[in-house]
């Protein structure tokens, strides 16, 4: 059975502070954020990173990107913002469960 935290929080076992899930997509707040909006777009269907997401995956992966850029729209980012994958140890990747950081709410330099 995978155990990450992302996992862990989909299955109801840690509490994070949700602002929207359906079947596929969960958004998080960053428990430690690094721009004043700093979301975590994370897929239900558990990959650990982008090795495991399959061709018969690529929808989802869209799906994550299209509700990303949402909730962009929803905190008003129109002046821009930073869409992030960490992938593998030197990308600087921390939870093995495939995830896109939003960032924004200020100039990210």
């Amino acid at each position: 059975m995978i155990t990450d935290i992302f996992c862990k929080i989909i299955n109801g076992e840690i509490p994070a502070e949700v602002v929207y899930q359906d079947d596929h997509v969960w958004v998080i707040k960053d428990i430690a954020p690094q721009a004043p909006v700093h979301f975590l777009i994370i897929p239900v269907k558990h990959f650990t990173g982008l090795d495991d997401v399959a061709e018969h995956d690529e929808a989802l992966l869209g799906k994550l990107f299209r509700v990303a850029h949402d909730m962009a729209k929803k905190q008003n980012l129109d002046k821009g913002y930073r869409l992030v994958v960490n992938e593998g140890e030197h990308g600087g990747k921390l939870v093995p469960h495939l995830h896109i950081h939003l960032l924004g709410g200020k100039n990210l330099k």
